[in-house]
């Protein structure tokens, strides 16, 4: 079946132009100090489109439902998106198509507004002369109200998704100005967003003040790049510069980087679970390497866990290598990797149904029957989300022979849901929520069963168990920003009651 595509055009004033210089820095960098969405930008290059392409497909892990890109050669916007994996989506002829110096990426799974092609994103609004796309990571918490604010004042609305609230907002305030505008609408949204945006010849890339997702900056011959990951700088060979800095609004345009602050400095809430799990382990974010970080939980789990033998410890490929190689070295217990991994099936966490999930776990891992006859297996799994997937897994191992099947979770028991942009946003989802560890273990089917201590989580990143960057609230219910009871993935859908975040019906 043919997938559905977008293709959207604009011109622009033939006299607007970029102009050749070296860009010079405007307002000097102060230091201060991840369904899940990827995005990236990039200004100033002649190949924006297929840099972006290549930096999209260092970010696939972060969405797998959607991808587009949104291209402007300073008079002719060109946007293309559609359903489905980057390398589907994207050939060297549609390349060819989006011709421009500045450009815009995103991939998608979807955390609000279900996978539709109305949800796809780049964003891109046309109002009065001009032309505007944006990307998101993250969800804007306090959507519900704010939409129904302007549905209320005849907004129509094209999509699902909390994004398209933002450029409602921003059209509303655009007569003072561009910069203006953004940070009048970033007043009115509340919530985790890191974003990029452009209009025809500017790229803009926005944190929210709490600093939720990561968003980094990098240069490649004279060009600025923005990306959710430092992975995806390597990929484009970009040398990293910076992160964005929480509440930082950074403007790139002819004339070089500008900054603005407009928000007082809130306490930092760094998502954990980009550590954990989202993030690929050869990035750095929030200032650390994620690979480093994944061993540390490894040893960690062996300091908390000393009594525990087995014949062998193995992970769950690939959510679990990083840590299993630091519990390994830490224990020396023989690393052995007994399930094999189809690469050609995509993250099962991040699709979006759960039929779908179910199938991915059959075809995704094989045991190695011969290593698994008769042993005491120990697995070293990254999280236990639904329980579901753990179950078929751990129902291979015992068909395969293993004698004895126990588990460490590299984290808490995730017991609250996340409003800021994981997949998993209503407690029903947790099996945590409503069950103790010994209810777990015997659900999915194991001989024990034991997850790393918050206490343990917070010494592999460095910091003080009270006095730390870290948003925990999907293990201990502290939300660093409130969000409304009406709120969930499919709460701006119609067709009835949907499930909000705390487990109750919402209507729309």
């Amino acid at each position: 079946m043919k997938k559905d595509r977008i293709v959207t055009e604009c011109r622009l004033p033939e006299n607007k132009l970029i102009r050749s210089a070296t860009p010079r820095i405007l307002t000097p960098y102060t230091p201060t100090k991840k369904e899940e969405c990827g995005i990236f930008g990039i200004f100033g290059h002649e190949d924006a489109a297929k840099l972006s392409f290549f930096g999209l497909y260092a970010l696939q892990h972060r969405g797998q439902e959607s991808a587009g890109i949104a291209v402007s050669d300073g008079r002719r916007i060109t946007t293309h998106k559609s359903m489905g994996l980057v390398h589907e989506i994207f050939n060297e002829e549609i390349l060819k198509t989006l011709k421009g110096y500045l450009a815009i990426g995103h991939v998608r799974y979807s955390t609000t507004g279900s996978s539709l092609r109305a949800n796809a994103q780049p964003f891109v609004v046309f109002h009065g002369d001009n032309h505007y796309a944006i990307g998101h990571n993250g969800n804007l918490v306090n959507a519900v109200e704010l939409r129904r604010e302007l549905e209320g004042q005849g907004a129509i609305f094209r999509s699902t998704m909390d994004t398209e609230i933002f450029m409602h907002l921003l059209a509303r305030n655009l007569s003072n100005g561009i910069e203006e505008a953004l940070v009048e609408t970033l007043r009115r949204v509340q919530g985790a967003y890191s974003l990029v945006m452009s209009t025809q010849d500017m790229l803009i890339g926005v944190r929210d003040p709490n600093g939720f997702r990561p968003l980094c900056l990098g240069e490649l011959d004279g060009a600025y790049v923005l990306a959710s990951e430092t992975c995806a700088l390597d990929l484009v060979e970009a040398t990293y510069i910076r992160d964005l800095e929480p509440g930082e609004i950074l403007i790139i345009d002819e004339d070089g980087l500008r900054s603005i602050f407009p928000f007082p400095k809130r306490r930092h809430s760094y998502c954990i679970f980009e550590f954990i799990y989202f993030a690929r382990p050869d990035s750095n974010i929030f200032n650390q390497n994620v690979y480093t970080f994944r061993k540390k939980l490894g040893g960690l789990l062996a300091k908390e866990n000393p009594r525990i033998r087995a014949d062998m410890l193995m992970p769950f490929p690939d959510s679990g290598n990083y840590a299993c190689l630091g519990f390994a070295q830490a224990t020396n217990i023989p690393l052995e990797m007994g399930m094999i991994r189809n690469h050609y099936v995509g993250r099962t966490f991040i699709q979006p149904s759960q039929a779908m999930r179910d199938f991915q776990v059959r075809v995704k891992l094989n045991p190695v029957r011969g290593l698994l006859k008769d042993k005491n297996v120990l697995l070293l799994e990254d999280s236990i989300i639904r329980g579901t997937t753990t179950r078929t897994r751990i129902n291979s191992l015992r068909q395969a022979g293993a004698k004895e099947v126990h588990m460490l979770v590299s984290c808490p028991p995730h017991r609250f849901p996340c409003p800021y942009g994981i997949d998993f946003s209503t407690k029903g989802e947790l099996i945590a929520s409503s069950h103790t560890v010994e209810e777990i273990q015997n659900f999915i089917g194991l001989d024990s069963l034991h997850y790393l201590s918050i206490e343990g989580l917070l010494e592999a990143a460095g910091a003080d168990s009270n006095d730390h960057p870290f948003c925990l609230a999907c293990f201990n219910g502290d939300y660093p920003v409130r969000f409304e009871d009406s709120f969930g993935k499919h709460c701006f859908e119609a067709g009835g009651r949907r499930v909000a975040a705390d487990g109750t019906a919402c209507h729309r």
